[in-house]
């Protein structure tokens, strides 16, 4: 008769929201993290953002916890249980904990970058004050902004964020302030989708007018926006991988330190909210539609000549002027966004990613991918779900 294990799962209370994108992210992360190192016995409420602990945790006798901790009912909660804790919420209520969480200086970073190189003038950030890394991102997207000489403006909210319906009419009353065309950084999508409604409720066109860039990457908010919301990808599978990963060394007797781990995002997911090129010249403005349009198919620099009336040397000396990079260099690009986007949400093999992003072989995809982004497409992937 085989003879009854002694060695006892480890039990870990998972105080995390799953009523987001984001949120429901993080839960993945621990699950691969459990999948793949430790098998322990997880409990979680069905709960929202900033809800309540769950009253059996104040008796409740397990190993540890992962947690956002966002309201001082849940920190004091966290601090009685007197358990190995990680953090992954920016409010940092409890200091002493360590705490993982995205990095908000290069969200910002690749919001801004991604509205430049549609060649805006004018930026502006609408954010909400009553969270940190909206703060942050605001901070790190003026900072960047300025720093390419340009001026940032900031929504200062005039009435509660808690009634939306005057929150929209406020940021509409901000926008009709700004010049035209801008560039908008919203500080995540719910804001970003309160921007587009308020573009709308002030005629204002997007993305011509106003283009729009959220963060989180949430899908169905995006896809229902009018029109589909661009978003920063940030990475909340890694961010709840790392987590489980530090809660399991503390678990097991080794000394964690206190400080912040903070995970980059992947990337822009661009949709048509900033489907714009912000430039005078119509030229190099139709050559850009035209290679984010086909650029998958194969195209290469002769096939956009023939969309335009300008010669080779001539089209990229205005690319250079204006873009700061050629034609088959924004061709290239567009390519590896798709594929970084296919590697990130799909389990299709390279082989065929190869085919739908316009390389001939997959080596060659291979050699681009690994020269551009310092890793290969497998580690990337690999990564991209922790």
């Amino acid at each position: 008769m085989p003879r009854k294990s002694t060695v006892r799962r480890r039990e870990v209370a998972l105080l995390i929201e799953s009523s987001n994108a984001y949120a429901r992210g993080l839960l993945q992360g621990v699950v691969h993290y459990v999948r793949d190192h430790q098998s322990w016995i997880l409990h979680l409420k069905e709960q929202g953002r900033g809800d309540n602990p769950p009253a059996w945790l104040e008796k409740w006798r397990g190993d540890g916890i992962i947690a956002r901790i966002e309201t001082p009912v849940i920190a004091r909660a966290v601090a009685r249980a007197g358990l190995p804790t990680i953090d992954v919420s920016a409010a940092r209520l409890l200091p002493r904990l360590p705490w993982v969480e995205t990095d908000d200086g290069r969200i910002a970073g690749l919001a801004a970058d991604h509205l430049h190189e549609r060649g805006f003038r004018h930026y502006a950030f609408c954010g909400d004050a009553r969270f940190n890394w909206s703060r942050w991102r605001e901070e790190e997207f003026c900072r960047q902004v300025r720093g390419l000489g340009f001026e940032c403006h900031a929504y200062t909210a005039g009435v509660s964020p808690e009634d939306s319906a005057a929150q929209i009419e406020d940021i509409a009353r901000w926008l009709a302030t700004l010049p035209k065309p801008v560039g908008i950084m919203a500080s995540y999508d719910t804001r970003g989708r309160q921007v587009l409604e308020a573009c709308r409720r002030r005629g204002l066109s997007v993305p011509y007018e106003v283009a729009v860039v959220g963060v989180d990457n949430d899908e169905l908010l995006c896809e229902l926006s009018i029109p589909p919301l661009t978003s920063v990808i940030p990475n909340p599978q890694r961010t709840g991988y790392e987590a489980a990963a530090l809660l399991d060394r503390w678990m097991g007797g080794a000394k964690v330190a206190p400080s912040a781990h903070r995970i980059p995002p992947l990337g822009v997911a661009a949709r048509q909210s900033t489907d714009v090129l912000a430039i005078d010249d119509q030229a190099v403005a139709r050559a850009v539609h035209y290679i984010r349009e086909n650029a998958c198919l194969g195209i290469n620099v002769a096939d956009l000549l023939a969309t335009v009336p300008l010669s080779r040397r001539a089209l990229e000396q205005r690319f250079q002027r204006l873009l700061g990079r050629t034609p088959r260099e924004e061709i290239q690009q567009v390519r590896l966004d798709r594929v970084r986007q296919l590697l990130t949400d799909t389990d299709l093999p390279l082989y065929t990613i190869a085919e739908r992003t316009g390389f001939e072989h997959v080596e060659y995809l291979s050699v681009v991918f690994k020269r551009e982004t310092k890793m290969t497409p497998s580690r990337y992937r690999a990564k991209a779900r922790g």
